[in-house]
């Protein structure tokens, strides 16, 4: 009995120095807030719907929706081109990568999810992430930017989008975007 109790301090012991010692290091740092910086971008997106060269392509439906003139539950995958005006021949500046998904109801609706990459300019190898509800026939709508890489660092913000032209092969959209980062 007396050799248990022993042991059982020893262990005990033991036990809490294996805690001690395992405890991993951390040094306690002032917090130093970086400035909060808003940039506003404005910029067009240029999607083919069609064609040569489609910069969107549908890769995924349900099949109870093949005869149906809504496209509800279709996935599509996007590489539009950004450029500064809505011209074909104004300036590239970078492109949307990323899904879209096709909702219906009353009105067409989509999820998107896209990083919107900057190629060009005071942004090269910069990005904004949008990920939000979009009432595509809407002439105006809002989406939210929800991240962001490079100069966009921890962004935050949203996208007032206008539709700018619209028909079966072609879709130009505005963006006037708000970001705050640090």
């Amino acid at each position: 009995m007396k050799g248990t109790l022993v042991l059982t301090w020893i262990l005990i012991i033991y036990r809490s120095q294996i805690a001690v010692q395992s405890q991993y290091y951390s040094e306690i740092l002032p917090y130093d807030p970086q400035p909060v910086k808003v940039t506003n971008l404005h910029f067009y997106l240029h999607e083919t719907l069609n064609g040569q060269n489609p910069t969107a392509v549908n890769i995924a439906q349900a099949n109870l929706t093949n005869n149906s003139s809504v496209p509800f539950a279709t996935l599509a995958a996007v590489d539009d081109i950004l450029k500064i005006g809505p011209e074909d021949n104004s300036e590239v500046i970078g492109n949307a990568q990323g899904l879209g998904l096709l909702l219906a109801g009353n009105t067409t609706t989509g999820v998107m999810y896209s990083d919107f990459g900057f190629t060009a300019g005071k942004f090269n190898g910069s990005s904004i992430s949008i990920f939000s509800r979009n009432t595509i026939i809407e002439p105006g709508r809002e989406v939210a930017v929800v991240g962001g890489r490079g100069k966009f660092r921890m962004a935050k913000g949203f996208a007032l989008l206008t539709t700018y032209f619209l028909n079966a092969t072609a879709v130009i959209i505005e963006f006037n975007v708000t970001v705050i980062h640090y």
